[in-house]
């Protein structure tokens, strides 16, 4: 059976304060709406539909960065649940299969979850989304007779017994598509706040003489996030979830609770992660490497067996091979490393190939911006830079090629050369005692005429 995704994305999120709307507010580097379609997009699904409202243009063009395959329609009003869903009745009207509703300020319903509402349609007419509450407030309670959803019951509208319930609505519903939109069409709004609810389905899908049953997932993963609290709450929990993933798939976190992760971010086993590193997103780093403490990766690529850091700074584009060495107060951007290159300390690599076995000394700088345009810096293989080299690109030292240290290197430097490119020292015997005697007299001076 083909599936499609309906993802409701159309509230504006008051209690957010903020001008961005609230679907695309992020956790670990991604907006909570594309966390919400990852989830879905397990499920392989057909169709991908996506509601929006608040923010119409700043959702559309999120989703189309994400799934360019998705549509996404708007809900001029909000007039409640089933009002969202019905917004997505046109773009499904050739779709012959089953809809599954999920929110985008829902980000944490796991793939699994998902897969077993889609075992448990069945027989079953409609498949609810349910979880044990710890505190189950004013949540709608979850009225089950055996498996049988015999009713959605508000927290308002319920007696004594049914408050007693603590299997609760989560919102996520699975349904035949013609079937679904049929029993919405059904659904009046003669309640407090004159909406439309999609839990009426349940009620009009029993009356239609339907089988309705309910899932069971963990309380975590219908966190709703309406505010900056909510947001702070469901990084927490990502976070959580994601070191624990690494350390049982092998990845060494020396003190987990500092580590950030990002939505993607990909460790290889037995690699060591040492305390305060952050991974920004489009972070993949191979088995058997080492990041030292206090560094920040971002979409680059550590290789295998490759030490980076502490202190250092990877920033798109950087390409490490095996047994890369970037140490302490190091930046490369958008540059590769060859195999056993080594950049130990004090260093900026930009825009620039870096060659096997070559070693990068201390305070070298590619300077790859001209202030229009940048220009790119190779460096052979076994090339040996020396400290305080500014490589003014465009600019190509070759194999096993050297440069002295302090030098301004302009010029390419061929195969097997030293290049010394400073100014000739000049000795002025004496001159420093008079220099100082001289500042020292000025200084006497000022402070005098202080006084």
């Amino acid at each position: 059976m083909s599936i499609a995704l309906v993802i409701l994305a159309a509230g504006k999120g008051t209690r957010m304060q903020s001008d961005l709307p609230k679907v695309l507010h992020e956790i670990a580097g991604a907006p909570m709406l594309v966390h919400a379609m990852q989830s879905g997009a397990a499920l392989d699904p057909a169709r991908v539909v996506i509601v929006a409202g608040h923010g119409f243009e700043a959702v559309r063009d999120t989703v189309a960065a994400h799934d360019p395959d998705a549509t996404v329609v708007r809900q001029k009003d909000q007039k409640g649940t089933a009002h969202a869903v019905d917004a997505a009745r046109d773009a499904l009207a050739d779709f012959d299969g089953d809809v599954i509703v999920l929110f985008g300020d829902t980000p944490f319903v796991r793939p699994e979850t998902l897969t077993n509402m889609v075992k448990a349609r069945g027989d079953n007419a409609v498949v609810v989304l349910g979880f044990e509450a710890t505190d189950p407030g004013k949540y709608g309670r979850l009225v089950m007779q055996d498996q049988s959803l015999e009713a959605i019951v508000e927290y308002a509208d319920a007696t004594d017994q049914q408050r007693a319930i603590s299997f609760c609505n989560s919102g996520v519903m699975l349904a035949d598509s013609k079937a679904l939109f049929s029993m919405i069409s059904e659904i009046e709004s003669d309640n407090a706040q004159e909406e439309y609810y999609l839990t009426d389905v349940v009620a009009i899908a029993r009356k239609r003489g339907l089988s309705v049953t309910a899932v069971a997932c963990a309380e975590e993963e219908t966190l709703g996030i309406n505010s900056r609290l909510h947001l702070a709450e469901a990084e927490g929990i990502f976070q959580e979830r994601a070191r624990r993933d690494l350390m049982e798939l092998g990845v060494t976190l020396q003190d987990p609770a500092s580590v950030m992760l990002s939505h993607d971010t990909v460790i290889g086993r037995d690699t060591v992660i040492e305390p305060n590193v952050y991974f920004a997103p489009g972070v993949t780093v191979e088995s058997g490497a080492h990041i030292r403490a206090f560094s920040h990766l971002e979409g680059c690529h550590v290789s295998r067996g490759a030490i980076v850091g502490p202190y250092a700074r990877l920033r798109p584009g950087a390409e490490l091979a095996e047994d890369v060495r970037i140490g302490n107060f190091v930046e490369i951007k958008n540059a590769i490393l060859d195999e056993g290159a080594k950049v130990n300390h004090l260093t900026y690599i930009g825009d620039a190939s870096v060659g096997a076995a070559a070693n990068i000394g201390a305070g070298t700088v590619t300077c790859n911006y001209d202030g229009v345009m940048k220009h790119k810096t190779t460096i052979g293989k076994r090339a040996f830079i020396g400290s305080d080299t500014m490589l003014v690109a465009p600019v190509t030292v070759g194999d096993g090629a050297m440069t002295a240290s302090g030098s301004v290197i302009t010029e390419d430097v061929p195969d097997g050369a030293l290049a010394v490119a400073r100014a000739k020292q000049v000795n002025k015997p004496g001159l420093a005692v008079k220099l100082f005697e001289l500042l020292k007299s000025k200084k006497a001076k000022q402070d005098k005429e202080r006084v």
